[in-house]
């Protein structure tokens, strides 16, 4: 028979875990099929206080247990489960939604947008909804929900770190998360969809002002990764175009008509003469969507040219944004002349009001500013070399791409404007840390994991191996007492060897495997050897520290 397994989330991880392998071991002998999909189970076990309010359940056998009794005697639990459960006990649905439709975005559109995803479907299927999740990845999106979905929809679910377009769902119930929260605490982010999703309304409609407080409510730190998330596809091309013009000779470049000076000229003199501009332009989108696009991107191309660079165009990009959004929504005009506003009127004032500022008022003292930061980044001594790569590589382990590991990876990324290439390298080095050292870790001490958790250690390495910090992120979720110290002191040590040897970067991404761009990583054997070193310190010291599953399902149970 057929049978789904329903535990409730309040009774802890490690007791459902135990709960779980016991009565898997056990259904065989009872002649049942434990499986996932609800919709083909004969029989339901609920383990917890009541049954859940799920139309998934009606017309089957339901029966409701309790946890201690299913640990202690499992083969006779699902024997009584099996003989004595009622039909049809689900109760009836309180008009939950049937068909959801969810989209996922992250800064850089490679983990947490996948993760989240993955996680949406595997939740929904398993209260019996029809799901269909569009990823905004790096690439674009993709499985794109079409109209004739959006029609049949009854929610929409958001879990994006960034803005994102979403007019097309205009109208319907809509929910909007964190990717974070919905990769760790899916069913609950589920639920609270449900209960709390209210009518979506692009900006500029009628209802606006209802979902204005909602939106400002992401903060300048969604605004800041938005504009991050556009700049940085051009900041990897621009610093490998660079490293390839390099691999040639470093003064090559100078010498006019030759493959080492059209690279510069690509790399240097286009991509990153335009990171700064599209970097000031997306954050003003992000705060005011179009209107905002214009003046953000001539702020940001003013930090360029009075030298105040990526800290420039930052301020420049909330100033844009925010005076677009203010004279959109406060500037009243006839309706004879509203068609103006998008077209005339709110580009030219606020591109005044930015560009005057940025000429007048920041340019200068900014420029001066960023000139300090980079002298001082540029001849520092070895020992604030090691400090700051010691911080920067904790920073990027202390949350496993939460809002700590993106501000040091922003920082980075924001400094390879000024040619300062030595931060970037300790913040990528230190950011694989975690998964590979987690994934030694089940190497190492494989009898204290259960058999996901060794696989799963098989996928951190691939993932860590890519600069895919999440890849630790299901360790960390289950242990982060344990698992969050280790890999904090391992990214710092590696970031202060990376700093130490002098490593530089030229590419914000791509892990080990920017290794195959000559002159993209040196020195080459230095950088390394700061990531092993980090790996295994993190990994050796939570082998020791790690307790067996064993040991921890029985002191929960």
């Amino acid at each position: 028979m057929k049978t789904l397994l329903i535990i409730d989330a309040n009774l802890g991880q490690a007791r459902a875990y135990m709960a779980k392998t016991l009565l898997g071991a056990a259904a065989h002998k009872a002649n049942l099929e434990i499986i996932d999909n609800p919709n083909d189970a004969e029989l339901a076990i609920v383990l917890g206080e009541s049954l859940p309010n799920d139309n998934a359940l009606n017309g089957k056998k339901v029966w409701l247990g309790d946890i201690g009794r299913a640990v202690a005697h499992p083969e006779l639990f699902l024997s009584e489960a099996k003989s004595r459960a009622p039909a049809a006990a689900a109760p009836a649905a309180s008009g939950g939604p049937k068909r959801v439709v969810a989209v996922t975005a992250c800064p850089t559109g490679v983990a947490h947008t996948f993760m989240a995803a993955e996680a949406i479907e595997t939740e929904a299927k398993k209260r019996g909804w029809w799901v269909k999740v569009e990823t905004r990845g790096s690439v674009g999106a993709g499985n794109a929900i079409t109209p004739e979905e959006v029609a049949e929809a009854d929610l929409v679910i958001v879990a994006a770190d960034i803005e994102v377009d979403l007019a097309k769902f205009a109208g319907l119930p809509m929910y909007r998360t964190s990717t974070g929260l919905a990769l760790k605490k899916t069913a609950q982010e589920l639920d609270k969809a449900v209960a709390e999703a209210t009518p979506y309304q692009p900006a500029g409609k009628a209802s606006q002002a209802a979902t204005e407080g909602k939106k400002e409510s992401a903060g300048a730190y969604r605004h800041l990764l938005t504009g991050v998330s556009y700049m940085l596809p051009m900041v990897v091309a621009g610093g490998l175009c660079i490293a390839l013009s390099f691999a040639f000779g470093i003064e090559a470049f100078k010498v006019p008509g030759t493959l080492a000076a059209a690279l510069m000229q690509i790399g240097g003199g286009s991509a990153f003469a335009l990171m700064v501009p599209v970097l000031a332009g997306y954050i003003a989108f992000s705060i005011a969507d179009r209107p905002g696009l214009t003046p953000g991107l001539i702020g940001g191309m003013l930090a360029v040219s009075t030298g105040s660079g990526f800290i420039g165009g930052i301020i420049a990009g909330f100033l844009a944004g925010y005076m677009a959004k203010l004279i959109s929504t406060k500037l009243k005009l006839p309706q004879s002349m509203e068609a103006l506003k998008p077209i005339l009127i709110i580009p030219l004032i606020s591109s005044l009001v930015v560009g005057l500022a940025m000429i007048y008022l920041i340019g200068k003292p900014v420029a001066g500013i960023l000139e300090g930061l980079t002298h001082w980044l540029q001849t520092m001594g070895t020992a604030n070399a090691v400090l700051l790569g010691a911080i920067l590589g904790g920073m990027m382990c202390t949350d496993m791409g939460g809002p700590v590991n993106k501000a040091a990876y922003a920082f980075g990324v924001g400094l390879l404007s000024t040619q300062t290439y030595a931060p970037m390298a300790a913040i990528m080095a230190a950011g694989m840390v975690p998964p590979l050292a987690l994934g030694l870790a089940t190497m190492v001490a494989r009898r204290k994991f259960d058999k996901a958790q060794q696989e799963g250690g098989k996928a951190a390495l691939v993932l860590g191996l890519c600069f895919i910090t999440e890849g630790a992120i299901p360790f960390a979720a289950r242990d982060p007492m344990r698992v969050l110290p280790c890999c904090i002191v391992g990214g710092a040590l590696t970031g202060a060897i990376s700093m130490a040897v002098g490593a530089k970067l030229m590419a914000p991404h791509g892990g080990l495997f920017v290794l195959l761009i000559p002159g993209a990583i040196t020195p080459v054997l230095g950088y390394l050897l700061a990531i092993v070193a980090g790996t295994l310190v993190a990994g050796l010291a939570y082998a020791v520290l790690k307790r067996p599953e064993t040991e921890v399902a029985a002191k929960a149970a």
